[in-house]
C-alpha cells in the first residue's frame, strides 16, 4: 500500500476496522447513536490535524479554532450560494481554511515558543470578534449563519434540483442524516488518518521531527526550517477547516462560538490526553473528551440511584450524593481528574500507557541463553 511498512499497514487497517465498527462496540457504553458518533469523527479529524503541527514540530497553537470556524462558515456559504451537495462545500472549506492558515501562519511563525502561542491566540480572538460583531453581513453575528428557503443555490436551481422544504446537506441527492452521516464523516477520518500517517513517516515528517528536537541546530546545518513549519501550519489549518465543514454538514449552522479560545484549548487537551506526536493518541483523546461531554454530562441522580441500588439503605444514598459531584454538571471535575492522572503518571498520554502495557508482554525471557551473554562493548574509533 504505497510502500508502507507492515506495521503501518496493520495500524491503518486496525484503525479503519475500529472506526467503521464503532456503532457495534460502543453500544455497551451508550455512545452508539449517530449524533455522538459524528462528533467523534469530526473532532478526531480536528485533533489529527492539530497533532501534525504540535506533535511533530512542537509549535503549540492556541488559535486553531479560527480555522475550524472558517471551515464551517465556508461550507454553509457553499450550501447557500452553490449547492446543497456536501462535496463542493468540503473542497471550498478546505481551500479557504488553507489560505487563511497561510496568512496567519506566515505572521505567527516569525516568533516561536510562547510568543507563537500568544500570537495564534490573538489572531483567533480577533477572528472570533470579527465574526461575532464586525462581519455580521457575512457571519450573521451572534445568531449564526443558517440555511433558509430563500437561499439562491445557483447550481441546484440551474439543474432544477432545488428541493422544497427545509434545506439540508446531501451527498449526490441522498440525505446525510443518521448513520449515513456517520459513515460519511468516518470516511473522511480514515482518509485524514492515512494522510497523517504518510506525512509522519515521510522525509517531510522527519524534517518536522527534527525541528521539534532542535530547530537551532538544524538552522546551523544550513536547513531553512521556515517553509517546513509554515507547511505544517497550513496542513494543520486545512484539517481544522475540514472538521469545521463536516460539522456544518451534520449540523448546518455556523456560529462564532466555534472560534472561541475554549475550542482551541479543547483540541490541545485532546492531543495531550491521547499522546502528542502519536497517530492514534489524539483521536482517542478526542473520543474520550466528547464521551465525557455527552454521556457523563447526561447522568443524573435518578440514574445513579438505580446504579447504586445494590448497596444497603443509607449507604446507597451517600454513594449517590458523592458520585453526583462527578457527573452531570460536574463532568468537568471527572475530566480534570483524568487529565491530572494522565499528566502525572503518563506524561506521554494514553498511548504511553499502551506502550508500557505492551512492553510488559514483550519483555524478553531472562532464562533464555542469550540473556547470559555479555553485551558487546563498543570499540573506540581508530
Amino acid at each position: 500500500m504505497l510502500a508502507m511498512s507492515r506495521n503501518d499497514i496493520l495500524l491503518f487497517l486496525g484503525f479503519t476496522i475500529a472506526v467503521l465498527a464503532m456503532p457495534i462496540w460502543l453500544q455497551p457504553f451508550g455512545a452508539a447513536y449517530p449524533d455522538l458518533l459524528q462528533r467523534f469523527m469530526i473532532f478526531g479529524i480536528f485533533a489529527v490535524g492539530f497533532n501534525i503541527l504540535f506533535g511533530l514540530t512542537g509549535y503549540l497553537s492556541f488559535g486553531h479554532a479560527a480555522f475550524f470556524g472558517v471551515g464551517s462558515y465556508a461550507a454553509v456559504w457553499s450550501f447557500k450560494l452553490l449547492s446543497l451537495d456536501a462535496i463542493p462545500a468540503m473542497i471550498f472549506a478546505v481551500l479557504v481554511s488553507g489560505v487563511f492558515a497561510l496568512v496567519i501562519g506566515y505572521l505567527s511563525l516569525r516568533r516561536s515558543g510562547i510568543y507563537f502561542s500568544i500570537l495564534t491566540l490573538a489572531f483567533a480572538q480577533m477572528s472570533y470578534n470579527l465574526a461575532y460583531s464586525v462581519l455580521t453581513p457575512i457571519t450573521n453575528g451572534e445568531t449564526g449563519l443558517q440555511l433558509t428557503l430563500a437561499d439562491p443555490r445557483h447550481v441546484d436551481r440551474m439543474f432544477g434540483e432545488a428541493m422544497p422544504g427545509q434545506p439540508v446537506p446531501t451527498l449526490l441527492g441522498q440525505s446525510l442524516g443518521g448513520f449515513a452521516g456517520f459513515y460519511f464523516c468516518a470516511g473522511f477520518l480514515i482518509i485524514a488518518f492515512f494522510i497523517a500517517q504518510r506525512i509522519t513517516n515521510s522525509p517531510f515528517g522527519m524534517m518536522l521531527k527534527g525541528i521539534k528536537s532542535n530547530q537551532t541546530r538544524m538552522n546551523y546545518t544550513g536547513f531553512n526550517t521556515k517553509p517546513y513549519t509554515l507547511a505544517a501550519f497550513v496542513i494543520s489549518g486545512m484539517y481544522a477547516g475540514l472538521a469545521g465543514a463536516l460539522l456544518a454538514v451534520t449540523d448546518p449552522l455556523a456560529g462564532a462560538e466555534r472560534m472561541q479560545w475554549t475550542a482551541s484549548g479543547e483540541v490541545v487537551l485532546m492531543t495531550i490526553l491521547g499522546g502528542a506526536g502519536t497517530l492514534v493518541g489524539p483521536v482517542i483523546g478526542a473520543w474520550l473528551i466528547k464521551y465525557f461531554e455527552n454521556i457523563f454530562s447526561a447522568i443524573n441522580e435518578t440514574i445513579l440511584a438505580r446504579f447504586w441500588d445494590f448497596l444497603p439503605d443509607g449507604l446507597d444514598h451517600a454513594a449517590v450524593i458523592v458520585s453526583s459531584k462527578f457527573v452531570g454538571e460536574g463532568w468537568f471535575l471527572t475530566l480534570g481528574l483524568v487529565f491530572v492522572l494522565i499528566v502525572v503518571f503518563l506524561p506521554g498520554g494514553i498511548m504511553e500507557g499502551v506502550r508500557r502495557i505492551a512492553h510488559l508482554f514483550n519483555r524478553p525471557d531472562k532464562s533464555s541463553p542469550s540473556q547470559g551473554k555479555a553485551a558487546p562493548q563498543p570499540q573506540p574509533a581508530e
